[in-house]
């Protein structure tokens, strides 16, 4: 495995890597991989799969050079959903794989699939008012969310077409907690999700290293957890 990004979430990969089965065999950062140039072909000789972490000003480029090079990548950074078309692109062309997603956490990708049960049931019911809400750390660069634009994308995609009042807040070191609600005169439903540490980002980002592998195509975390 090569870790692109070497921050706390690729420190903390290389750390769970063993137990899934992984050797990290190559760590590009800031230092080493400016403008992509570790990104090389003899330094990916030995790779089967690689992680990004980076920033979501180095993803589109970073990603788009794996495509070249023909390895297959999970892609965790968030903030550069604006490029995902012109880095699909660039995968199918080159034949490989990518899982994407706006968040790696397994229990938000089980909380997709309630918000839109949920969302579903309820556009057909005019008395329920809806909001999403989330906070991160102070050092999270994008608001709202990757993850929870998703869930309102899903919310709409399930029918709810009625106004989502969104709300987003960022203080301290909070991990992440995303919450979606419905709301009427007769009651009040309430779904959340809490992170507790990074290392729900990490199982799942792994769980989609191993399963990418001998696959063509872009997915995302749903298509590894759910099937696609």
């Amino acid at each position: 495995m090569a870790l692109v990004g070497y921050g706390k979430m690729g420190q903390l990969i290389e750390r769970m890597a063993p137990s899934h089965g992984f050797d990290v065999v190559l760590r590009l950062d800031e230092f080493n991989n400016a403008r992509s140039a570790g990104l090389t072909k003899e330094a990916f000789e030995q790779v089967d799969v690689a992680i990004e972490f980076s920033t979501p000003e180095a993803a589109p480029a970073n990603l788009k050079r794996l495509a070249e090079l023909g390895v297959p990548a999970v892609a965790g950074t968030t903030g550069w959903a604006a490029h995902l078309e012109e880095v699909a692109e660039a995968f199918e062309r080159h034949g490989s794989a990518l899982v994407w997603s706006p968040n790696f956490s397994i229990g938000i990708a089980v909380l997709r699939r309630i918000v839109e049960t949920a969302a579903s049931a309820l556009a057909k019911e005019p008395g329920y008012g809806a909001w999403a809400w989330e906070i991160h750390h102070d050092t999270k660069k994008d608001a709202p969310s990757g993850t929870l634009a998703a869930l309102v994308e899903d919310m709409r995609r399930a029918g709810y077409t009625r106004p989502i009042d969104i709300g987003s807040n960022r203080a301290g070191t909070h991990p992440g907690t995303h919450e979606i609600g419905f709301d009427s005169a007769a009651d009040t439903i309430t779904i959340r999700h809490a992170a507790r540490s990074r290392e729900g980002f990490a199982l799942g980002a792994l769980k989609s290293a191993r399963w990418i592998l001998g696959r063509k195509g872009i997915f995302t975390l749903q298509d590894v957890l759910f099937g696609g």
